[in-house]
């Protein structure tokens, strides 16, 4: 029996994984592998038609099913699900590669005691190759926190993001994310963005002009392909730099409609806009 001066190690924080999924039957598996160090994994299914849910139960999650509501409110509901208070947040197109699983098991070694969250760069594959350059990387995210001192908060369903009540610090490593099937998978995931931030925009008063309208795409190619050197990764890189400015010529498009009163989609034909 130590003796009364003897300090004993803190007991090791136990981890939740929270993944969020709709018909993923084919990447997540991938996902769920690299969270074997987790204690639990946790996923919320949007009642996949594919084997989703199968997929996930075989690899040893606890799976619940919730109706969409959002991305914000989805994964907000997913970490209350989680039995431990620590959880680390993934999308099912995301992998924590092995540089990066070191770095947080030696921090759930040590309690999780630098800080209340953690930041890591994300890092996206386009065409085969991981971008190493442009707005694409490091793009670091919190997804690792204590949840009695951060969440999924606010009002935005898009972009969202972790707010934490303390201090957050870096890890090493990357999230590996492999953000489309197809190109053409990617541009309709992008366009859905677009129009998800545009109509959260024009709802908090924000407005688009005619100089953002014309300035806006382009300065978004320049400084991804040109002052963070998206060149250096290639044709991918090139690709990269003109989704992206898409993705911004689209969302101010779609404000500046929105704010002169135009419909964003085909309304039906009692009137009534259908989103």
């Amino acid at each position: 029996m130590p003796s009364p001066s003897t300090t004993l190690p803190a007991q090791r924080p136990r981890l939740s994984a929270c993944i969020i999924a709709f018909n993923e039957a084919d990447r997540i598996g991938d996902c769920l592998a690299s969270l074997a160090f987790c204690d639990e994994i946790v996923v919320v299914d949007s009642f996949s038609s594919d084997a989703t849910v199968a997929v996930a139960e075989a690899a040893g999650a606890r799976v619940v099913q919730r109706a969409f509501t959002g991305f914000r409110s989805q994964k907000a509901f997913c970490v209350e699900q989680a039995s431990h208070d620590w959880v680390l947040c993934l999308d099912a197109d995301e992998r924590v590669n092995l540089e990066l699983r070191a770095a947080i098991e030696a921090e759930r070694d040590a309690g999780f005691n630098r800080a209340v969250g953690y930041r890591f760069a994300r890092c996206s594959e386009y065409f085969g190759r991981f971008l190493r350059h442009g707005t694409a990387y490091p793009d670091r995210v919190l997804r690792l926190f204590d949840r009695r001192h951060g969440g999924w908060r606010g009002d935005r369903e898009i972009h969202e993001a972790v707010t934490l009540d303390g201090p957050a610090a870096l890890l090493k490593g990357d999230l590996l994310h492999h953000p489309y099937r197809s190109f053409l998978q990617l541009l309709d995931k992008k366009q859905k963005y677009a129009r998800m931030m545009a109509e959260h925009e024009f709802g908090k008063g924000k407005r688009a002009s005619l100089g953002k309208l014309i300035i806006a795409p382009s300065w978004r190619f320049i400084r991804s392909y040109v002052v963070k050197r998206g060149f250096l990764d290639g044709w991918p890189g090139l690709i990269e730099a003109f989704v992206s400015a898409n993705y911004v010529r689209q969302k101010t498009i779609m404000l500046w409609l929105l704010q002169n009163g135009q419909p964003l989609v085909t309304p039906p034909a009692d009137g009534n806009t259908h989103k």
